[in-house]
């Protein structure tokens, strides 16, 4: 069986890294991004079964590339996003939904918590 794809777009290499190690070591395969925009890039390029995006990134933030994945024809326009965020306010939260994020992670968090929600966002669309 083909090794899930996913895309990881953070600004911040050291959680890349560590994000990138504790997804790949179950598996996974991972496109990094550093920015909003090479996310974008990726995104017109190939399908992938997840998106996660930081919050805050520069050239657009996980926001921004999640309305342009929602609003645009490509291949991975419904494809789940999860959404790293240091920002904890309700606004915050409402502007991500109605953005179209599925799953809404905040910092800090540990790397098992992410991986049990990949897991389960990756079996829920499987289905």
């Amino acid at each position: 069986m083909t090794p899930y794809q996913i895309l990881l777009a953070d600004d911040e290499a050291a959680l890349r890294f560590l994000l990138t190690e504790t997804l790949a070591e179950e598996g996974y395969e991972l496109t990094e991004a550093e920015d909003g925009a090479q996310a974008l890039a990726y995104l017109q390029e190939q399908p992938y079964d997840l998106i996660i995006l930081d919050y805050m990134m520069p050239e657009r933030t996980g926001v921004e590339v999640c309305e342009w994945l929602r609003g645009h024809a490509n291949p991975n326009a419904d494809t789940p996003v999860i959404l790293l965020t240091a920002k904890a306010l309700d606004k915050d939260r409402e502007r991500a939904k109605a953005a179209g994020v599925t799953q809404y992670i905040v910092k800090p968090f540990s790397p098992l918590q992410l991986l049990d929600t990949v897991e389960e966002l990756i079996r829920r669309d499987a289905r």
